[in-house]
């Protein structure tokens, strides 16, 4: 048997080795963006300084006493020229927390802060909380939004999966202090609640998604929009549907904010997530849209189907067949990071600039919502290309 000493050497060479594992571009690809072949945070990412008790005495076979499930649904930012992750790490306890892990390049090498942030509960304790999404506004925070989970007071006695869920904020100058606002007060239950980078007619701007339950979006229509007076005390009155769910798309079931968008000089450039349903269950892609600058709730651009859709390995994990977002990094030569979580489990990175998403989104076609439309479009396509075939072989 190996002794505490052998196996808590070959416990850290590893991890040193896939900390500093170079990660390279994947080639096939749209054109659109790039994938990158290995996943940049997995829950082996997170050190061993967590998940081990390096006390022989207190461990002498040197087991995880903390275990970690998995890394999932980063926000994202840019910091002091580092590239920074605002992860969702899942305990083997199934609860959730936040933690930072940065990267030189924003490709590899990320590593975690030593510690997890530390979040301030409410007068109402949170049971879960998850899915942060960053936003640097123009007041001079940056903020953290996120779902909180609480048990639903209202289930039945023998109901233990009933849950509600609000949005939660933070606010930060130094990512290392946060402080805890209220909860954003709705008359729905919200998840994916995005706060817009500028102010809207001198007010905060939510990107929300109205449901009537946990799961269930009942009534709600899509990604709504909605104006707020005061953060710090942030009350959702009226809110307007802004990108509507379809019947027989990718976003069928329900759809939701991803990161906030970003600026662009010809208009706000937003990520989503879409989920439909099929035999196998409910599958999560991304999409992308925008919107004017004079406006951002008014869309300019809907390109049809998905942006991104899981593949390959990034389709196996706790919840299959998904792909979720809530964080992405805009350098300013043009350059896109977007980084994504496959199945609830590990962290991604795909790469791409501001002019091609911008290109996408403004010649692709929209879905006409029927097959008819669909193959009139692409007959429209086929038609343009055997004349300039035809015109280039003359």
């Amino acid at each position: 048997m190996r002794s505490f000493s052998e196996r808590l050497e070959e416990v850290n060479a590893n991890y040193e080795a896939l900390i500093t594992r170079k990660n390279e571009p994947v080639l096939e690809g749209n054109g659109v963006f790039t994938r990158y072949k290995n996943p940049v945070l997995t829950a082996a990412h997170t050190p061993v300084f967590w998940r081990y008790d390096l006390d022989e005495r207190a461990n002498p076979y040197c087991m995880e006493r903390i275990g970690v499930n998995a890394t999932m649904n980063s926000g994202a930012i840019k910091w002091k020229d580092k590239y920074l992750m605002i992860v969702r790490v899942e305990g083997s306890d199934r609860k959730s927390f936040f933690a930072i892990a940065e990267s030189p390049n924003g490709i590899d090498h990320f590593q975690f802060w030593d510690y997890p942030i530390t979040i301030p509960d409410t007068e109402d304790p949170a049971t879960n909380i998850y899915d942060m999404r960053l936003t640097a506004h123009e007041d001079g925070w940056i903020y953290g939004v996120f779902c909180v989970e609480r048990h639903d007071p209202n289930a039945a006695k023998s109901d233990l999966s009933a849950a509600t869920a609000t949005a939660g904020i933070v606010r930060t100058n130094d990512l290392m202090h946060w402080d805890r606002l209220p909860d954003v007060i709705s008359k729905s239950q919200q998840r994916n609640v995005v706060l817009h980078p500028e102010f809207v007619n001198g007010k905060y701007a939510f990107y929300t998604r109205p449901q009537d339950g946990f799961i269930d979006t009942g009534n709600g229509g899509g990604i709504g929009w909605a104006l707020v007076e005061d953060i710090t005390h942030a009350e959702i009155k009226e809110e307007k549907i802004i990108d509507y769910r379809y019947y027989h798309t990718i976003k069928e079931v329900k759809n939701g904010e991803g990161p906030h968008p970003i600026k662009t000089p010809k208009g706000w450039l937003h990520l989503a997530h879409g989920v439909r349903a099929c035999a196998a269950g409910l599958r999560y892609v991304l999409y992308l849209y925008m919107t004017s600058l004079e406006d951002p709730s008014k869309q300019i651009a809907t390109p049809g189907g998905y942006f991104i859709a899981p593949m390959g390995e990034e389709r196996i994990g706790d919840v299959s067949n998904v792909l979720f977002s809530n964080g992405w990094i805009a350098d300013n030569d043009g350059k896109v990071f977007i980084y994504y979580a496959s199945c609830d489990t590990r962290m991604h990175v795909a790469t791409s600039t501001i002019d091609k998403l911008v290109d996408y989104c403004l010649n692709t076609p929209a879905d006409g919502l029927t097959t008819t439309k669909s193959v009139d479009t692409l007959k429209t396509l086929i038609d343009k290309n055997l004349m300039l075939i035809k015109q280039q072989g003359k």
